[in-house]
């Protein structure tokens, strides 16, 4: 049923409150040969551990939990060092909710009453190192950030270097960092670098921020 994304499926770590949708979850991805469940729990604090001892290529993270919430464990994970995926997985289509999990690191925001389908397909592009938002949230996303720009901040792209523009582009079509430095043929560190840089001259706080912001502005555009 499910097409090859590359040798080994895709791992994937998911760190909810509810076993009912675990379960469910779990029972979902044991339909696709290249999506794979490699643990799950109800504890965010055993789901950072997990995350160092599984590694797995991605991590979907409910939002709203009792005690250490989806934010506080997402800012955890990525101070732990994880350098996987991270989508959150919630009910909240809350616009706070949503920039506050993009600044803190996710690569993705998926609700909850989405269609099974759409959701196997939506995890498939996170695997391959896309980010991903549900299809109703990205308007909400982009009036978020014009909402947000003071006139003295507005992101110039004439203040990038040439290679800035360059990855801003595949920032934009939705390539991980390391697609990104795959295709431009540099390491995965330079292009890290040059994603930190890009962001600070655009006074924008996430890649996800910068690419709205590009394909807003037909910066992606080929």
């Amino acid at each position: 049923m499910g097409q090859s994304v590359s040798e080994t499926p895709a791992s994937i770590l998911i760190i909810d409150d509810h076993p009912l949708l675990r379960r469910g979850v779990g029972q979902l991805l044991e339909l696709e040969d290249d999506l794979q469940l490699v643990g799950e729990t109800g504890e965010p604090e055993q789901g950072v551990r997990l995350a160092a001892e599984l590694d797995p290529d991605m991590i979907l993270l409910d939002l709203n939990m009792p005690g250490m919430d989806g934010i506080q464990t997402l800012k955890a994970l990525r101070e732990s060092g994880y350098a996987g995926r991270i989508v959150m997985f919630t009910v909240s289509d809350h616009e706070e909710d949503l920039l506050a999990a993009l600044r803190g690191g996710a690569d993705g925001y998926l609700l909850k009453d989405m269609e099974p389908e759409e959701m196997v397909r939506q995890l498939r592009q996170a695997a391959l190192g896309r980010m991903v938002v549900s299809e109703n949230l990205t308007a909400l996303l982009a009036e978020a950030l014009r909402n947000q720009r003071t006139a003295p901040a507005t992101p110039d792209i004439h203040s990038l270097t040439q290679r800035e523009r360059e990855i801003l582009r595949e920032l934009a079509a939705g390539l991980s960092n390391k697609l990104i430095a795959r295709k431009l043929d540099i390491s995965e560190g330079t292009v890290k670098v040059h994603v930190k840089h890009l962001l600070k001259k655009l006074n924008l706080r996430s890649r996800v921020e910068a690419a709205v912001w590009a394909v807003q502005e037909g910066i992606d555009d080929r």
